[in-house]
């Protein structure tokens, strides 16, 4: 596990609110110079504990439905799990691919405008692999909370807890706008001025259309994504089944004390409420579980739990 100290753990939450400022800028939140930043965010890089820079953004404000499904295999060789990934793998629906450990094996991620779109992969699919999936669970993404990570702080402050709030709809946009929102997750520190040359547009306009995406809700946020392995921690995340969905706003706004609450997930199927945690330890996690229980006795019906061990294919546009 690699060590990092206070201004390290600094650099790293402004990077996760807004991964686009300046060093200058980070530099004068946490008391460095902009050179001191553009060092200390170098070796994070060398390390492998800043893996990249990237937008959050909305593939609901894009005009494409996110469906994610998620297996627990049986009866799978080697030989069978690799035929299984590479089916997903190259499918270009397919958006994002996972192995998981925890209550499902794998995790698979679509983006499609039409759901009928995937009828016939997913019928092939099932006909060739179905009888190696025991369970199957879908779920339709209908929007976040996300609250970044405040963890990096803990038992350092506690910062405000005010989420970032994805919204149902379709914008308007472009081409232009379609081709910076590329740039940006291939690198969302890319200067603007590498940007308006590569698209032959300006700074002016490259400016104010960034800006017109955060508008929109296009994209929610500039972050960082993190080894978190490598600083000790774990991301769970938690599906739970409840017998009284109306209180579901009071055990949201209850987690939204902890600091280690990533984000909180909408979604159509599925569970009732699905949450992200970073913790330390899977004891960790039973506690907060645990909590929950003891908090609202008899509303949490059961829950499952899994994390990403693996990723073979990552979000692109």
């Amino acid at each position: 596990m690699e060590k990092i100290d206070l201004k390290d753990r600094k650099i790293l939450y402004e990077l996760d609110i807004n991964s686009r400022q300046s060093f200058r800028s980070i530099g004068r939140k946490v008391g460095l110079s902009k050179d001191v930043v553009a060092g200390r965010v170098n070796k994070l890089k060398e390390n492998g504990i800043i893996k990249r820079f990237y937008p959050r953004y909305d593939t609901l404000q894009l005009g494409l439905n996110l469906l994610r499904f998620y297996f627990k295999f049986q009866y799978v060789t080697p030989e069978i799990k690799k035929e299984i990934i590479n089916n997903f793998m190259n499918n270009d629906y397919v958006n994002n691919l996972f192995s998981t450990e925890g209550s499902y094996d794998l995790g698979v991620i679509i983006n499609v405008e039409r759901i009928s779109d995937i009828w016939p992969f997913w019928r092939k699919t099932l006909e060739k692999y179905g009888d190696y999936f025991s369970e199957q669970v879908f779920s339709a993404y209908m929007g976040e909370l996300i609250y970044g990570q405040s963890f990096l702080l803990e038992d350092i402050e506690k910062p405000g807890r005010s989420p970032k709030r994805s919204s149902l709809g379709k914008a308007k946009i472009d081409n232009l706008d379609l081709e910076i929102l590329k740039l940006l997750v291939s690198d969302a520190r890319i200067p603007t001025v590498e940007m308006a040359k590569k698209l032959d547009s300006t700074v002016a306009t490259i400016t104010s259309r960034i800006k017109r995406l955060v508008d929109l809700k296009v994209i929610l946020g500039f972050t960082v994504e993190l080894d978190l392995d490598k600083i000790g921690y774990q991301v769970w995340k938690v599906d739970f089944y409840l017998s009284e969905y109306t209180k579901i706003n009071q055990i949201v706004k209850y987690l939204e004390k902890n600091p280690l609450l990533l984000c909180v997930d909408y979604t159509i199927g599925c569970a009732d409420l699905e949450i992200e945690l970073n913790v330390r330890s899977i004891s960790q996690l039973h506690n907060i579980i645990e909590d929950l229980h003891s908090k609202f006795p008899k509303i949490i019906r059961k829950y499952s739990y899994f994390r990403v061990v693996k990723f073979y294919k990552w979000f692109n546009l």
